[in-house]
């Protein structure tokens, strides 16, 4: 680590009590910048090549950014997606984290091999939330380098997390070098919150970004993440958001 645990830490402290929760106004966020933030997400257990090739389609369809997939799905993907500039992403060490850091990196090389643009990785919570920051941070950078010039993404699950923790938690994977942290993975208690997504967007500087994911299910709260800070959208309901829609459902 080039900054000092010691020194993160601090900053953590402050960061925590500097800051305020105060709700952007989202009235003006227009739908193409919703449509271009939209990661057309299908991670179920019982995803279909059929499926795949649907969520596909729709992501070229309505002009979103990008699928976020399953490994396995990867090579289909890339055929389906092979006439169009919607990114591939996939996930590593998914849902729970808990993967060695061996295993992540290993994962993380097959999934650019086989042709991801990103990859989202899970964090250790429970490194996390024991303060092994420096077994935290060797975990992430590990994907980081196996990645190159691959973008990460780092899955906090802030869900789980106290303030201070989801802070250490962001600080960690900004030193480590991703370019994204991410907010939920869809598949704990409850995914993301405006409030969540303002502190990450408020701990991390502007060389990163934030992606808020599970729970948005309708336009009004799209519009809202992007307006307190999302940079991204991790959604299986994208459609249904753009046609002003409320969708029941996690993800």
């Amino acid at each position: 680590m080039n900054e000092p645990i010691g020194k993160l830490l601090n900053k953590a402290a402050q960061i925590e009590q500097n800051f305020v929760y105060v709700e952007n106004d989202a009235s003006e966020v227009p739908i193409s910048e919703i449509k271009a933030a939209i990661e057309h997400t299908n991670l179920n257990a019982t995803a279909t090549t059929e499926d795949i090739r649907i969520l596909c389609e729709e992501a070229k369809k309505y002009q979103f950014r990008s699928v976020c997939i399953h490994p396995s799905y990867i090579p289909i993907a890339r055929d389906f997606l092979s006439d169009s500039v919607v990114k591939i992403v996939t996930v590593i060490g998914f849902p729970l984290g808990m993967n060695s850091t061996v295993t992540k990196a290993k994962e993380t090389e097959n999934a650019i091999a086989m042709g991801a643009d990103e990859v989202d990785m899970v964090i250790n919570q429970g490194k996390l939330k024991e303060k092994s920051y420096e077994n935290v941070f060797f975990d992430i950078h590990k994907v980081v380098k196996t990645a190159g010039n691959i973008p990460v993404k780092v899955i906090i699950e802030a869900c789980n997390l106290s303030n201070q923790e989801k802070i250490i938690a962001c600080l960690l994977s900004e030193e480590a070098g991703v370019k994204f942290v991410k907010t939920s993975t869809g598949f704990a208690k409850h995914g993301a919150t405006l409030e969540d997504v303002s502190l990450m967007r408020y701990t991390v500087s502007s060389n990163i970004q934030v992606k808020a994911a599970g729970g948005i299910r309708d336009l009004e709260t799209a519009k809202k993440m992007i307006a307190n800070g999302a940079a991204l959208l991790g959604t299986s309901s994208g459609i249904k958001i753009l046609q002003g829609q409320t969708v029941n459902g996690s993800y």
